[in-house]
């Protein structure tokens, strides 16, 4: 599978009401988390998009390879995003990522991603699951799971766990390499906290 097949869409449409300030926005080492994000998105394939209702204020962050999607439905949770990238974005697989997980590492992803080429066509989702619970912010979705999704939510479901366990997707192992690459902040102590994970990296 040549990488133009898998875009990129990190999610940057959240209120980061419990940070108290644009969690997006905030640095480490210079450079600001959807910085970071699409950065490691840009190693995945070239076609990196970036989806929030407010361009402007991300412009100067952004990369050469990124491009905005204008999110029509704010606030309508990640699951609504997914459902407007697979809309409107032409690839076979869609990587789905939140803009708040300064760990990402480029290789992990990158491995991940070769997987795909040997996915069955009935696999809908690859991704990551530990402790019983899915990791959907920095999974796979193929183009053809938005029929199921798009039905899921017409019905008020609004749940990435119930969604994937109702269709078939495959469960990506995760390691504790993989486990501190997907810790995510929503407060500034975790934050912090995984700042000091990097510059003692």
């Amino acid at each position: 599978m040549t990488n133009h097949k898998i875009a990129v869409i990190v999610l940057a449409g959240g209120q980061s009401s419990r940070m108290g300030t644009d969690k997006a926005l905030l640095e480490i080492e210079g450079k600001c988390l959807l910085q970071r994000a699409c950065e490691v998105a840009a190693v995945v394939g070239p076609a990196v998009y970036v989806l929030t209702a407010w361009p402007d204020r991300y412009r100067s962050t952004l990369t050469e390879q990124s491009q905005f999607l204008l999110e029509y439905n704010s606030g309508s949770g990640p699951l609504v995003a997914l459902t407007q990238a697979l809309t409107e974005i032409p690839a076979d697989w869609i990587l789905l990522l939140a803009c708040d997980l300064p760990l990402l590492e480029p290789q992990i992803i990158q491995n991940w991603a070769t997987q795909l080429t040997a996915i069955p066509q009935s696999t809908l989702a690859i991704v990551p699951y530990q402790n019983s619970r899915w990791e959907p912010l920095c999974g796979f979705y193929r183009q053809q799971s938005l029929a199921s999704l798009q039905s899921f939510i017409d019905k008020g479901g609004r749940s990435f766990q119930k969604w994937l366990n109702q269709i078939e997707a495959i469960p990506l192992p995760v390691g504790e390499t993989e486990a501190l690459m997907l810790s995510n902040c929503n407060t500034l102590e975790e934050f912090d906290k995984l700042k000091s994970v990097i510059g003692n990296g």
